[in-house]
């Protein structure tokens, strides 16, 4: 790895330039291949290099360096938005949860998580003991700039703000943007939290029809001049819960309407890392104008890190760091080095490649025997661990939903996630958490009944 950084460093290798293969340099250095294969997935990890499938690796583009100024110091219960998320939170070993939102726990990065607690012990005192800086994390500020601008987003380290999840990035950007009474656009269907989230900020929600390309363009239209909202939320890439993707048309006639109403998006990435193929991204589009990008690693390195990220404009960020430090005060230093130390480990990434060809198989499986029972996908997902599906003979999901429960089952009935209460006949499987007998044995007794 130093020798790479020296070649670089010495202008011997340059931006784009191809590196040695792995054979030619470990004989040249009379090193095994592993030893390169692992110096060269450590260095992809670092974005000091890339890798390109069939070709090789090449020396990676330059990123900017902080500045001085930047690393310096600076000032039984109703079936509900919070039904699915008590009962998946709540449940104990023997319950299956294939309504959840996360993987199961040996589906994450176990390795590469104790590899980094390992480190993370060995580290000084104040790592472990000192609230984290404003922004957070500069070195993992740094790798998430890298890593979105793999994306087509443009964001200096400095208009980064890390924070304790996703949702509180939401929750953070609430508090900036909206008073009480303000109406914010949402999907129909989409993430039930959002709806939690925002009736706690006292928000006047709106939805907009999902189509599998993205939100109803008219409709939406039709809502900008109808309720003049504030703000907008959605998910771009693998939308929650049907596992749609934003086509690039209706992402810029989404961005022109937002511009002429002067309307804010938040566009929720969490799912960024199970795409086999980065799909359009507003934030790309828009150039972190007018939408703000938000993501977390709950979903593919570990819920238990609570470690997410806010990318906005930078005066939003200075008021974000204010609003930061009143309601949190630190960071979450301790979590946040834990998430940098498994992301810069050349393990995730062939972690991640792993993941998404078991999760494409969970599909395949869990969607064929979901149909034999008569229970059909609204879309056939590209990647990601949902499966939105249409019940048959116009079943109730919250029904099947109790019942399941009571067979200690829990079950993600679709209406938790329609404002306007128009899924009733809609249930959202998680691929990965429904593989056990039992769900499908279950689901056949319920619906016969």
């Amino acid at each position: 790895m130093e020798l790479i950084r020296g070649r670089i460093a010495g202008r011997s290798l340059t931006s784009g330039d191809r590196l040695p293969s792995i054979r030619s340099l470990a004989g040249s250095l009379q090193l095994s291949a592993s030893t390169i294969v692992e110096a060269y997935e450590r260095l992809v990890a670092e974005g000091v290099i890339v890798s390109r499938p069939g070709s090789g690796f090449y020396v990676a583009g330059p990123l900017a360096p902080l500045s001085m100024a930047e690393i310096g110091p600076r000032l039984d219960r109703a079936v509900d938005p919070f039904w699915v998320s008590r009962q998946s939170l709540a449940a104990e070993g023997a319950v299956l949860k294939p309504g959840c939102g996360w993987l199961p726990a040996d589906w994450m990065p176990q390795s590469g998580l104790r590899r980094a607690l390992r480190h993370l012990a060995r580290a000084d005192d104040a790592d472990l003991a000192d609230y984290g800086t404003p922004l957070g994390l500069p070195p993992l500020r740094q790798l998430l700039a890298r890593r979105m601008a793999e994306r087509g987003i443009d964001a200096a380290p400095e208009r980064i703000l890390l924070t304790e999840s996703g949702t509180q990035a939401i929750d953070l950007l609430c508090r900036l943007l909206i008073e009480p009474g303000d109406t914010v656009l949402v999907d129909d269907p989409c993430y039930f939290n959002f709806h939690a989230l925002l009736r706690a900020h006292r928000a006047r929600i709106v939805g907009v029809p999902y189509t599998p390309h993205g939100p109803d363009v008219e409709r939406f239209g039709a809502a900008l001049a109808e309720h003049r909202p504030r703000l907008y939320i959605t998910n771009s890439a693998l939308q929650n819960p049907t596992g749609a993707v934003l086509s690039p048309v209706v992402a810029h006639r989404i961005l022109k309407l937002a511009d002429q109403a002067a309307l804010t998006i938040i566009e929720d990435d969490i799912f960024a890392d199970f795409e086999h193929t980065p799909a359009p991204r507003l934030a790309a589009f828009d150039g972190l104008e007018r939408v703000v990008h938000i993501g977390s690693f709950s979903k593919t390195l570990s819920a238990s890190a609570r470690c997410g990220f806010i990318a906005a404009r930078g005066e939003w960020i200075e008021a974000l760091v204010d609003l930061k430090i009143a309601t949190s005060f630190g960071g979450g230093r301790l979590g946040a080095e834990l998430v940098y130390g498994v992301l810069r480990d050349g393990g995730y990434r062939k972690h991640m490649d792993g993941l998404r060809q078991r999760l494409a198989r969970a599909r395949t499986e869990v969607g064929a025997r979901l149909k034999q029972l008569g229970i059909v996908p609204w879309v056939e997902p590209q990647a990601g661990m949902f499966l939105w599906c249409r019940l048959p003979d116009d079943l109730d999901a919250a029904d099947i939903a109790r019942e399941a429960l009571g067979q200690n089952i829990v079950l993600a009935p679709g209406n938790v996630f329609s404002l306007s209460q128009s899924a009733r006949g809609f249930m959202r499987f998680n691929a990965a958490q429904s593989l056990d007998d039992r769900l499908f044995d279950v689901l056949w007794a319920v619906m016969h009944r």
